[in-house]
C-alpha cells in the first residue's frame, strides 16, 4: 500500500478493525494451542478459540497481570518451543522474580519495524545521527532504540546510560542530531552542557524520550537547555516488545500507537469495566502477532486515555494520551489518594520553581507527614523562598486537599538520575 510513510501503513478504520480481528483470532488460537498458561487461563474462564467472532468479544477474555509473569518465572507465557526463542529481555523485579520475556526472530523483526516507525513519525531522516543514552543488556531500552535506528537507516551512536563526560564528547564531536533518553537524563545532560559551556556546540534537533512520567515544565527545561527543535514522548514496555509501541508525532497531540500490532483498551482499574473514549483509565493491551510471549488483555497499570478523531499530522494510526502515571504509583496520605504527577502539575503554576521535586513521607507520633522538596530555578533569588514555599503549600492544599510542608532548595541539590527519577521516598513503614 502506497503512502507518505516508508514504515507506517495507511489503514482506514475498517481496514484496521479487520486486521485487529484477524490478529485477535490468531493470538487466541495460538495461545490456547501452544501456551500451558493461557490454555489453563482460558479453560478456567470457559473460553474457546472459536468464541472470538468480533472485536467486542475481547471482553470475554480474562486479564493477564504482572503477577502471572512473575509466577511463571523464568519463561512465562511461553507459546513456542524453546528452540524457536532467539532472545530474552527482562524488566525490573526482585531476584528470581524478574519479568522475563521471550522473543522469536519474527518478534524481533516486528519490534524493529515498530521502532523504525517511531523515528519516521518524529521527523528523522537517514541523515540523522541518533545518540542512544539508555540502558543496554537485559533491559529492552538500548537494544530497541539501536535496533530501530539501524533498521530506519540513521547513523547510530550506542553510548548507553551515564558517563556524562563521554556523552558530551560524543554529542559535540560526532554531532548527534537526535538524543534518545529518559526525560531525567535529557534534563541532566542539558544542565551539564550549560555548565561546561558546550550548548552552542550542540547540533541536537530532537529528543525521543520515555520510560517515566514527566511534566510540561520538565520538558520545556530540557528542550531549552539542549536547544531542541522538538521532543517526542515514546511509549512501550518490556512485556510489549519494549520501547517503540507508539510515539508523539510532530503535531504533538497524543501518542500514535501501532494499532495493527496490538489492541489498546482503557478500563477502570477498580471495576475493570471499559471507560468511554476520552476518559482516563488503565491501559490494557493485547498483541496481534507476538509469537513467543503473547499478551492477552495485559494490565499495564499505566494511566492514559484514548484520543478520538483524526490527528492533524495525517497519520491514520490511533492515539492515546501521554502516560500520566501508574495506578500502582498512587500513595495514600491521610486518607487521600495521590499520584506524584499531581505535585508536578502544581509546580507548573510557579515559574520560580524548577521541575525537580521529591516527596518525603514520614510517620511521627502516629501521624503521617509529607514534605515536598522543590528546587528553585537557576538565577532566582533565595530571598523569596519562604513566600514561594507558602504559595506552593497553599496550592497543594487547594487542589490536592492535603497539607504538606514545602522546602525550597537551591538548584541541583536534589539527586539526578540517568534513568527514572525517584519522586517518592516513603519512610512510614
Amino acid at each position: 500500500m502506497g503512502g507518505k510513510y516508508r514504515f507506517i501503513p495507511e489503514l482506514g478504520p475498517d481496514e484496521l478493525a479487520a486486521k485487529q480481528l484477524e490478529g485477535l483470532k490468531w493470538t487466541v488460537s495460538h495461545t490456547s494451542r501452544n501456551s500451558p498458561f493461557y490454555a489453563a487461563h482460558f479453560k478456567g474462564n470457559s473460553i474457546e478459540a472459536g468464541d472470538i467472532k468480533t472485536l467486542d468479544d475481547i471482553r470475554k477474555l480474562p486479564f493477564t497481570t504482572a503477577n502471572d509473569l512473575k509466577e511463571g518465572y523464568p519463561l512465562p507465557l511461553l507459546s513456542v518451543p524453546e528452540e524457536d526463542v532467539v532472545r530474552i529481555h527482562g524488566s525490573s523485579g526482585t531476584t528470581g522474580k524478574r519479568k522475563i520475556l521471550s522473543y522469536t526472530q519474527r518478534d524481533i523483526d516486528t519490534w524493529k519495524n515498530m521502532f523504525a516507525r517511531c523515528y519516521e513519525l518524529a521527523g528523522l531522516t537517514t541523515l540523522d545521527r541518533v545518540q542512544v543514552c539508555v540502558g543496554y543488556g537485559l533491559w529492552t531500552a538500548g537494544a530497541g532504540f539501536q535496533l530501530g535506528s539501524e533498521h530506519f537507516g540513521a547513523m547510530t551512536l550506542p553510548v548507553g546510560p551515564g558517563m556524562l563526560e563521554i556523552q558530551l564528547q560524543i554529542l559535540v564531536d560526532l554531532e548527534a542530531t537526535c538524543l534518545c533518553s529518559t526525560a531525567s537524563m535529557a534534563l541532566l545532560l542539558g544542565e551539564e552542557a550549560n555548565k561546561a559551556g558546550l550548548t552552542e556546540k550542540l547540533k541536537l534537533k530532537r529528543c525521543i524520550f520515555g520510560g517515566e512520567a514527566h511534566t510540561p515544565k520538565m520538558r520545556r527545561q530540557f528542550e531549552e537547555s539542549l536547544g531542541l527543535e522538538s521532543s517526542h514522548d515514546i511509549s512501550g514496555m518490556t512485556e510489549l516488545y519494549g520501547p517503540g509501541a507508539g510515539i508523539e508525532c510532530q503535531a504533538q497531540d497524543g501518542i500514535h500507537y501501532w494499532g495493527d500490532q496490538y489492541i489498546a483498551e482503557i478500563i477502570d482499574p477498580v471495576t475493570l469495566e471499559p471507560v468511554a473514549d476520552g476518559e482516563i483509565g488503565e491501559l490494557v493491551v493485547t498483541t496481534l502477532s507476538k509469537e513467543a510471549s503473547p499478551l492477552v488483555r495485559y494490565r499495564t497499570r499505566d494511566l492514559t486515555r484514548i484520543i478520538p478523531g483524526e490527528c492533524a499530522c495525517g497519520c491514520s494510526m490511533p492515539r492515546h494520551d501521554m502516560i500520566s502515571g501508574r495506578s500502582d504509583d498512587m500513595f495514600i496520605f491521610r486518607a487521600v489518594n495521590i499520584y506524584p504527577g499531581q505535585i508536578g502539575s502544581v509546580l507548573e503554576a510557579f515559574p520560580e520553581a524548577s521541575s525537580e521535586y521529591q516527596i518525603l513521607l514520614e510517620r511521627r507520633q502516629g501521624l503521617d507527614h509529607m514534605t515536598v522538596n522543590v528546587e528553585r530555578q537557576p538565577g532566582v533569588s533565595a530571598d523569596n523562598d519562604a513566600n514561594l514555599a507558602k504559595a506552593i503549600c497553599d496550592r497543594i492544599r487547594k487542589f490536592i486537599l492535603v497539607r504538606a510542608n514545602v522546602e525550597i532548595l537551591k538548584p541541583g541539590l536534589l539527586p539526578r538520575s540517568f534513568a527514572k527519577t525517584k519522586r517518592v521516598i516513603d519512610e512510614r513503614l
